[in-house]
């Protein structure tokens, strides 16, 4: 950030955040965010103003912040629409929950597959089962259906922030 070190400290203590710059003149940015992932780091950027889009474009993520400047919120991949610092974790709690949500969409789409493709293909037809091609096609939206259904519940996911200001 451009801002002093006191608000610096303020926003990250606030915000759960360890490592965090101050008092970074505006074409420094960018160059800190090359330096980190220079380090293998991972980075992400948060901004709002003209001096912000280089870094943000630079950034693995670039999270510009929706009441900023044009060209900054053209150079976000995510843009927080409220001007809430802590928006941003919500963010990094709905980004992880997606992710888990993913994996375990994964883990039952090819479990349910390794199970239902056999016996779709008349793995037990010797022994005398057999499906009929509506109870395969019945099968197969079932494994949609539940994938969906899974997906749909990531709506309730706890995105909630204690609110640490008050």
């Amino acid at each position: 950030t451009g801002d002093s070190e006191d608000v610096a400290r303020a926003v990250s203590e606030e915000l759960g955040i360890d490592q965090y710059f101050a008092e970074v003149l505006p074409d420094e940015k960018d160059t800190k965010v090359e330096a980190l992932q220079s380090e293998g780091k991972l980075v992400a950027m948060v901004g709002d103003g003209v001096n912000d889009a280089p870094a943000l474009t630079r950034a693995d993520v670039g999270i510009a912040i929706g009441s900023g400047t044009d060209v900054a919120i053209e150079s976000g991949d995510i843009i927080l629409v409220d001007n809430n610092p802590l928006d941003v974790v919500r963010l990094i709690k709905l980004s992880k929950a997606s992710y888990r949500k993913m994996q375990e969409n994964l883990v039952w789409a090819t479990g349910y597959n390794v199970f239902a493709l056999p016996l779709a293909a008349g793995v037990l037809a010797p022994i005398g089962i057999l499906l009929s091609p509506a109870i395969g096609a019945v099968f197969m939206s079932l494994s949609t259906i539940i994938v969906a259904i899974n997906a749909r519940r990531l709506r309730s996911a706890d995105i909630s922030v204690p609110d640490i200001g008050a």
